[in-house]
């Protein structure tokens, strides 16, 4: 049966990271210039949580200008990156299938999740969407 297949199926692994240490301005840039929403927060190459773009989109900016370095000057100055990022994680172990993504994702808490080996070290994510590209291809 389909949903059992592995998560590899619809697993990406050249996901993109920032390190705690990093600033938010760092993150926000990594959100808009690419097409996904949701940043991996690593130390090493261990998963201690994540940031959406709706965290960022999230804070309020009132007198704050428009343009992206006062907005970059204004998370830098007042968050870290442990303020807004969701330690709270629901991960799948490398050995889930399609089905336990599915399951994870479908109260709709949350639109990704993070797939880590034994060791908690980050593997890759699974996304609503790429659930959704895997239902679309078996029709």
């Amino acid at each position: 049966m389909k949903k059992n297949q592995p998560i590899e199926k619809v697993l990406t692994r050249d996901v993109v990271t920032a390190h705690v240490g990093q600033s938010v301005s760092d993150v926000r840039k990594i959100l808009t210039q690419s097409d996904f929403h949701h940043v991996p927060i690593v130390s090493g190459k261990k998963l201690i949580g994540m940031i959406s773009a709706s965290d960022i989109l999230g804070i309020s900016v009132e007198g704050v200008g428009t343009d992206g370095r006062s907005m970059d000057a204004y998370l830098d100055h007042q968050f870290s990156i442990e303020d807004l990022m969701n330690k709270e994680l629901e991960t799948l172990p490398a050995k889930a299938t399609i089905a336990d993504a599915a399951d994870a994702l479908s109260d709709g808490r949350f639109h990704a999740v993070p797939v880590t080996n034994g060791d908690g070290e980050l593997i890759g994510l699974v996304t609503s969407t790429d659930l959704i590209r895997f239902l679309r291809d078996l029709f």
